[in-house]
């Protein structure tokens, strides 16, 4: 792995963070307070190629790599936690149909989405059913030439405003989590309802949801993937998702230290800037150089991707990495900034709470630790 960007990587760098600078970062505050959606910036994003930017050309996209959505997703959440959130949710949910969609599944909808003329969403998670994938209640029962599905999805990221779902169901109880497929469901299939956005601790602009199932009929050509191998179909996409948790987490981590350190040298004590105090400087070369580390976990991730490796135990590591260091580099900017750390016009508190979300979507700290020891005992 180059620990270097290519000219192509940094121009997107550049452009992405110049996008992020001018056109999402005012914003965040405003957006966090209100939880207003960010419509605009997700089309603004698509018409940049910043949505579903790895999928190929043929079928949309930007055909770029891993450790380009890396990058973009560092630069996102240096500015906006939540709008970075919302493009990894619609990045999990093409992925999936990426890797596993028939050439028609393809054609009917990435184009569309990757567009940004219309929004998908990965249901996966129910309100007895998240780390333990066996206890997914939501049903597919065959029916004619196509399917009935029923139950209900919690926590789902953009779950009120999708327009097309990717959503895990059974299809056989008695095998658990051998018997979960994966179906391709529009908004206006008769039976489908989006809940209302649910108020969270953090990322607060990024739509969270439920999304109820009654009686919807969805047709044969629409289950993605074959029947029975949903459950691991998503792992592989899951692969790739943490890859963009773990780059958001970074991105915290970053806007953390950033702004710490410019605070440190306006604020004084003592008759003195705060850098001056070794204990300062102590925090900031701590959240430096864990910064680093974690990025670069994330990078060679993505990096083994693009050299068409699974990297389960890798992307697991990053994102348990990353986003514990997000956590702590957070939890030391509002120690740095006292006071004002705990107050909203300083920034550092949303930072704080955006934080802890990395630690739970897409797999906790506990499961990835699980993960990356199976993987290092097989």
């Amino acid at each position: 792995m180059s620990m270097f960007l290519t000219p192509e990587q940094q121009q997107i760098r550049d452009a992405i963070r110049a996008f992020a600078e001018e056109r999402v970062k005012p914003g965040a505050a405003q957006r966090d307070v209100t939880g207003e959606f960010p419509f605009e910036l997700l089309r603004e994003l698509a018409s940049l190629g910043f949505i579903g930017m790895t999928v190929a050309p043929d079928d949309g996209g930007a055909g770029a790599d891993w450790v380009s959505y890396a990058i973009v997703m560092e630069e996102l959440a240096r500015a906006d936690a939540a709008l970075a959130l919302m493009v990894g949710a619609m990045s999990l949910a093409i992925t999936h149909i990426n890797l596993y969609g028939t050439p028609e599944q393809k054609r009917r909808y990435l184009p569309d989405i990757i567009a940004g003329r219309r929004l998908c969403a990965w249901a996966f998670t129910e309100p007895g059913a998240g780390s333990d994938a066996a206890a997914l209640r939501t049903r597919a029962v065959r029916d004619g030439d196509g399917w009935l599905l029923n139950g209900e999805k919690t926590f789902t990221t953009l779950g009120s405003v999708a327009d097309v779902f990717v959503v895990m169901a059974s299809t056989n109880l008695a095998k658990r989590r051998h018997g979960i497929s994966a179906f391709l469901v529009e908004k206006d299939f008769p039976g489908v309802t989006r809940g209302k956005p649910m108020h969270k601790m953090g990322v607060r602009a990024s739509d969270t949801s439920g999304v109820v199932l009654d009686n919807v009929r969805v047709p044969a050509y629409n289950l993605l993937g074959k029947e029975d191998e949903g459950y691991w179909n998503a792992l592989h996409a899951l692969e790739l998702g943490r890859i963009g948790i773990g780059a958001l987490a970074v991105g915290i981590a970053q806007a953390a230290l950033e702004v710490s350190a410019s605070y440190a040298k306006q604020r004084h004590t003592f008759g003195k800037p705060i850098a001056e105090h070794q204990f300062i400087q102590g925090y900031l070369a701590d959240m430096a150089t864990e910064i680093d580390a974690a990025r670069l976990l994330v990078r060679r991730a993505a990096a083994m991707q693009d050299t068409g490796q699974r990297t389960r135990k890798e992307s697991a590591m990053a994102k348990l990495f990353a986003s514990e260091v997000a956590l702590r580099a957070a939890d030391k900017a509002v120690q740095i900034h006292g006071g004002y750390g705990y107050m909203q016009e300083f920034g550092v508190e949303r930072l704080y709470r955006d934080a802890k979300v990395c630690t739970i979507g897409e797999g906790t700290s506990e499961v990835m630790r699980l993960v990356i020891a199976k993987e290092l005992l097989k």
